[in-house]
């Protein structure tokens, strides 16, 4: 877990953030002042600071300037007015934002997400281009499928490309994926940045995405501008609103941003990386999204599979990779995972892919610290039932829950499944899912189904 220091000078606020943090198991440090926040940096070397941007003695881009050297972690906080000052201080070096009131669930999401990112931000930084290769292959596995996928992310990152597409279940890893990409292309020493579609509302996005000529601190430039050079990583592409698709589609084949309420258009030179976990050409024929940046965006598409698609040797080799990074951050850690323990975690159908894998084995490690090897009864009760009495149920579930967000099509189902279409009907068969959709549902369903 992870040293965080809460910087907020509302004794209430920030009792509530350490209690919950500290419940979580993360070591808290607590600042009323910039100044006081500066010295704890200095002293403590905190993984993460929670800053509130409003503080007494200064404001919190001074308490950013001042800390930028030790490289924490920084996730401001703001008042529910004060939007254009969070997305400045993320240009700043922040990497996420909270707005009051907040919930305690959201707070600890957006933290967790932020420590992670920094952790790979920094493992990129350290170890270059070829880390970049590394990176891909360590979540991708050798297998010869795999492989193939690594060397197309390579050529992709390689190339004057300059737009990407990453399809894949949340989870697999297409974060990672883009950051090995600008790893490894001539992009590597500028800019990385990155946003979720899926987390901000329209105007949230077209502030952060192409700022503003008019903003309480001044012009503001926005992602595509800061991005210059570099590499800008959209992540649930599908969820951008329509009406920043089209200045989306006009960015892209002019080059040149307007920001917001100017009239200036800045030429910028940025590869664009999106990521989708939805099937974007169901969602243009559904008519949310637009047919002309689909196909501006899928030329040369990558699909990333579902950890239960991939290989045994491939899911071994994404968890010694997995287990070699978290451990830097856990004192005692077993190096190994016993046989038994990785057995069940082969068993486990992995909703959540790389993502939830990587959170069990986090917790495995913290729970097995002292001992020489992950054992079942430091897995999850999920996991630790990984046979078939548990798995059937979970993968009968998750089968048809894809279904039916498909519409029982099972073309696109066993695609999103990473499985074949006739693996597909065996397991529909096998689980007694329904008979196929009647002659009327059919008519209106008909591609694949």
């Amino acid at each position: 877990m992870a040293k965080i220091l809460i910087v907020d000078d509302e004794p209430n606020l920030s009792s509530a953030f350490a209690r919950y943090f500290e419940r979580s198991g993360h070591d808290v440090l607590r600042a009323d002042t910039g100044r006081e926040a500066v010295a704890v940096v200095e002293a403590e070397r905190p993984a993460l600071m929670l800053l509130d941007l409003k503080l007494p003695d200064m404001t919190g881009f001074d308490v950013l300037a001042q800390t930028r050297e030790h490289r924490p972690v920084v996730v401001v906080i703001t008042g529910n007015g004060d939007i254009a000052l969070a997305v400045q201080a993320m240009q700043e070096g922040a990497e996420g934002f909270l707005t009051k009131p907040i919930e305690l669930p959201h707070l600890g999401a957006v933290v967790d997400r932020a420590l992670e990112k920094a952790q790979l931000r920094d493992l990129s930084r350290a170890a270059g281009a070829r880390s970049g290769r590394a990176s891909t292959e360590m979540l991708l596995g050798s297998s010869p499928p795999m492989r193939e996928l690594a060397q197309q992310i390579e050529h992709l990152a390689r190339s004057e490309r300059t737009v990407a597409l990453l399809v894949g279940e949340i989870g697999v890893g297409k974060g990672r994926v883009a950051r090995a990409i600008h790893g490894m292309s001539a992009r590597s020493s500028r800019a990385f940045h990155e946003i979720d579609c899926s987390t901000r509302t329209v105007e949230e996005l077209e502030l952060e995405l192409f700022g503003a000529e008019r903003s309480a601190g001044g012009p503001m430039p926005g992602l595509f501008e800061a991005a210059d050079g570099g590499t800008l990583f959209l992540d649930e592409i599908a969820d951008l609103p329509e009406s920043l698709q089209a200045t989306l589609l006009r960015a892209l084949e002019s080059r040149r941003v307007r920001r917001t309420d100017g009239t200036r258009e800045v030429v910028v030179d940025v590869r664009l990386i999106v990521a989708t976990a939805r099937d974007l050409a169901t969602e243009v024929t559904e008519g949310r999204f637009r047919e002309d940046l689909y196909y501006r965006l899928g030329v040369m598409p990558l699909y990333l599979p579902p950890l239960r698609a991939r290989s045994r040797e491939d899911l071994h080799e994404t968890i010694g990779a997995l287990v070699i990074e978290l451990r830097r951050g856990v004192p005692d850690a077993p190096r190994e995972i016993s046989a038994d323990a990785l057995e069940l975690i082969g068993s486990y159908p992995w909703p959540g892919n790389v993502r939830e894998l990587r959170n069990v084995l986090e917790r495995a490690l913290l729970l097995a610290r002292g001992v020489p090897a992950v054992l079942p009864q430091h897995l999850p009760v999920e996991v630790r039932g990984a046979g078939d009495d548990l798995r059937m149920p979970l993968e009968r579930a998750h089968i048809e829950r894809t279904l039916r967000a498909h519409g029982a099509n099972r073309t696109r189902a066993a695609r999103e499944l990473g499985i074949s279409r006739a693996t597909l009907i065996k397991k529909i068969r096998e689980y007694e899912l329904g008979e196929r959709p009647s002659a009327a549902n059919r008519r209106g369903n008909t591609e694949g189904a």
